[in-house]
């Protein structure tokens, strides 16, 4: 029976970001146990649609012993540590070491993980990883459709998946793929041929979304052809929020035969050369947003508005205040606001009890960006201790901690806020839930949220926009002051052209 060394470190890295990831966030995060160690590792994450438990249920199945080393994962935020990057990693490559000698090796990584004294966190892990199994051992890895892939990712991995849906409904099957990867490699004893491109211009988060055009059509051309020609085709769109040399898209290929697999992976980046101009993405004011949406929207039919510039998902803090602002100060009628992430003002709402009223400073004293708190009286409508199961498409199986939680509504305009006490991104519908909301009679939905929300309230939206509110998840790649990044790169699609100063 082989042996598969099994492990990973997640973290999607916005260098623009308020909040670096310690070796605490790793340790405490609401939405995933972690860091996991050994025998945890096999158990803890049964049933959750995550990268690592998609790959060990697949090797599993396929009659490998896998080996559990370290599994880590934090909420997006600013540079990971150098003392959180250093004792996940070391132990994960001790336990390595203590392993002995393994038939291959499988990693669960983001790829736009950097750390304060690295760039490429990932081409770090696998440079470390290799230096113990050696050049014969196949490693297999699988990233997310925000990794910036790497040349020195590129050429230390033995194959490379990538998910294939954002929002991320394929995690798990994206693990599952890199396993299968893996056991041909061992199966057959051959590499396979390998190919990889990189591309001169930055997307957005909200135009990377692919159950709309273009990543739709992209991916949907990705599978035919790999389908058609035999050939592994994985697409990265990048992260465009990580200031370092090689960040955005990039295409891998690996197949039998090194003609085949490099006239596939032509064929698929003339086609997403292409669709350049189709990425452009319309973005509105907060002001502009709720007043088209208080005219489209109903209760029964709500419109959802993307706060994707505070998105906890990636990299913000969720408690920034311009789309809150916007929508009191038009007294927007069913509309609710989730989730704003504020212990301090959960902790007084727990302290009036539901029915109490009160005045609230809403918004973290950390918010500089979004124009300060908003004030004014609110009445505490419901209260949550954050014990949450997911129940959406994407996060089914997670079972998230968000500590004090409650439903405000502001007296004056009617309009609802949702708290938490711990970031998460409003991408699932229990969260609304837990505090009394039912979504699908709201007549407007403020989401902190980028694409992820669309996974579970999409279906119910009579119409989406999304708004550029002021917020450290910069929509646009050309309003961020670039230091890293090479020269010759588009920032954002038809963008101007990158000259490092």
């Amino acid at each position: 029976m082989t042996r598969i060394a099994i492990g990973g470190m997640r973290h999607e890295t916005n260098t623009f970001a308020p909040t670096p990831a310690d070796y605490d966030a790793f340790s405490v995060l609401s939405a995933e146990p972690s860091p996991l160690e050994g025998e945890a590792l096999l158990t803890r994450l049964r049933g959750a649609n995550i990268p690592v438990q998609g790959a060990l249920d697949r090797l599993q199945a396929l009659g490998h012993a896998c080996v559990p080393l370290v599994w880590a994962a934090a909420s997006p935020s600013a540079h990971v540590t150098e003392d959180a990057f250093e004792r996940i990693i070391g132990r994960l490559v001790q336990r390595l070491r203590e392993a002995g000698p393994v038939d291959g090796v499988l990693l669960d990584l983001h790829g736009a993980m950097v750390c304060t004294h690295l760039e490429d966190g990932e081409g770090e892990i696998l440079r470390r990883v290799r230096a113990v199994v050696g050049p014969q051992v196949p490693i297999a890895v699988s990233l997310d459709l925000h990794a910036n892939v790497t040349r020195q990712m590129f050429e230390l991995a033995d194959a490379i998946t990538v998910f294939r849906t954002y929002p991320h409904v394929d995690s798990a099957q994206t693990g599952q793929r890199a396993a299968d990867l893996l056991h041909a490699m061992l199966d057959s004893g051959q590499r396979p041929h390998k190919a990889f491109v990189a591309f001169d211009y930055l997307t957005s988060l909200p135009s990377q979304c692919t159950t709309v055009a273009p990543a739709r059509d992209l991916y949907q051309r990705l599978e035919a052809l790999q389908a058609r020609s035999g050939v592994s085709l994985d697409f990265a769109m990048g992260f465009a929020m990580a200031d370092i040399a090689e960040c955005g898209m990039a295409l891998v290929a690996y197949g039998p035969d090194a003609s085949q697999t490099q006239a596939a992976l032509a064929d698929m980046a003339g086609a997403i050369r292409a669709a350049e101009p189709d990425f452009v993405t319309e973005a509105l004011a907060p002001e502009e947003a709720v007043r088209r949406a208080m005219a489209r929207g109903r209760p029964g039919a709500p419109v959802v508005l993307a706060d994707t510039q505070d998105n906890p998902g990636a990299g913000g803090d969720g408690n920034t205040t311009g789309l809150l602002r916007a929508l009191v100060e038009a007294a927007a009628t069913d509309a609710v606001l989730a989730l704003l992430i504020d212990a301090n003002a959960a902790d007084q709402a727990h302290a009036l009890g539901e029915g109490g009223r009160g005045q609230f400073r809403l918004g973290a004293s950390a918010d500089r960006i979004g124009g300060g708190p908003v004030a004014g009286e609110f009445e505490v409508e419901r209260l949550g201790d954050g014990d949450i199961h997911c129940t959406g498409p994407m996060f089914a199986g997670w079972h998230l901690q968000l500590g004090r939680m409650a439903c405000l509504r502001h007296v004056t305009s009617g309009v609802r806020v949702v708290l938490a006490s711990r970031k998460f991104q409003a991408a699932d519908q229990a969260l609304l839930r837990h505090v009394g909301v039912e979504p699908a009679r709201q007549a407007l939905l403020a989401l902190k949220s980028s694409v992820h929300f669309r996974n579970d309230f999409e279906a119910l939206a009579a119409e989406v926009m999304i708004v550029k509110s002021p917020g450290p998840c910069t929509l646009d790649p050309a309003d961020l002051d670039w230091r890293r990044l090479r020269p010759g790169v588009r920032l954002g699609p038809l963008g101007p052209v990158h000259h490092p100063d």
